[in-house]
């Protein structure tokens, strides 16, 4: 949104998903810094939006930050200056004096995660923050933090956003080895605690869509997994069995776990945009899921 989406498209998307029910947005204070253009683009974009339509009430804003420099991924921005510098940016871009729910968007595992959980709760004291979650965290971090939250009697994550989708991640394949997949030891932990999960690249970027179509021949690297061949087959299978859509199947996929999980969508056009929501109310079966996955 504001980026390679310009901004009249960008709010035509934002009405339709309004229009629609939609209420939660999420956006991080780096998107889409990579790009020559005006820093901060999407949370510019859709504080523009908010004010325009004058309906901040009526949405849930996610952003994240504490991003490392992106001339220097290797380098954590952790400290309390970078988080609390970090959000008071955000809140001037997206116009607003409070956020919904904060994420951290990588984590700087040298860091004992009580103190920052003690900085987080600083800004949720003030006013600035109501819920807060992680990204890009591994389990054993998660647990850490939130045992030190319930032992002081603070605020812990409310939610955990990760790469997940129904393709297998290959590690060795992923451009930013600072970006955490949902993995056996993290799904356990969402499984055993019921933390929610708000998962990124949701529909592997497009990726089941376009193998369906005939678009893609060869898979990205991120996927490169006999897993995601064979579930790519077991997809097209369900979806001629049920008259359910490939995005549907997909987003099902995730919406229907046994914790709550909200996929972010990253839809492009219009189109994309009305295709994601039709999965909305689509809850997949147990054994559905199970199919999806048996292959392999």
């Amino acid at each position: 949104m504001g980026s390679s989406i310009d901004r009249e498209a960008s709010f035509a998307m934002l009405d339709a998903f309004a229009f629609h029910g939609g209420n939660f947005l999420d956006s991080a204070k780096v998107y889409a810094d990579w790009l020559p253009i005006e820093r901060s683009s999407s949370e510019k974009t859709l504080g523009r939006w908010m004010k325009a339509r004058s309906n901040r009430d009526k949405i849930i804003i996610g952003t994240k930050g504490a991003h490392p420099d992106l001339a220097s991924m290797h380098i954590p921005r952790m400290s309390d200056a970078d988080i609390t510098g970090d959000i008071n940016a955000s809140l001037a871009h997206l116009q607003t004096d409070y956020i919904d729910l904060y994420w951290l968007h990588r984590d700087d595992p040298r860091r004992p995660a009580g103190e920052i959980i003690e900085v987080l709760n600083e800004s949720i004291k003030a006013g600035k923050l109501r819920a807060i979650g992680c990204s890009n965290w591994r389990a054993g971090r998660i647990a850490e933090a939130q045992a030190y939250a319930l032992a002081h009697g603070l605020q812990g994550f409310a939610a955990d956003q990760m790469l997940w989708n129904l393709a297998k991640v290959d590690p060795a394949g992923l451009p930013d080895k600072t970006l955490v997949a949902m993995d056996d030891a993290l799904m356990l932990y969402h499984e055993r605690t019921g933390l929610a999960a708000i998962p990124y690249s949701s529909q592997a970027n497009g990726l089941f869509s376009k193998v369906a179509a005939g678009n893609m021949t060869q898979l990205p690297a991120t996927y490169r997994t006999m897993e995601t061949s064979t579930r790519i087959d077991q997809v097209k299978k369900l979806s001629e069995a049920s008259g359910l859509k490939i995005t549907q199947i997909v987003l099902g996929y995730l919406i229907s776990q046994p914790f709550t999980t909200i996929p972010i969508v990253g839809c492009r056009n219009m189109a994309q945009l009305i295709d994601s929501l039709s999965a909305g109310d689509v809850v997949l079966t147990p054994e559905q899921r199970s199919t999806l996955l048996q292959a392999s």
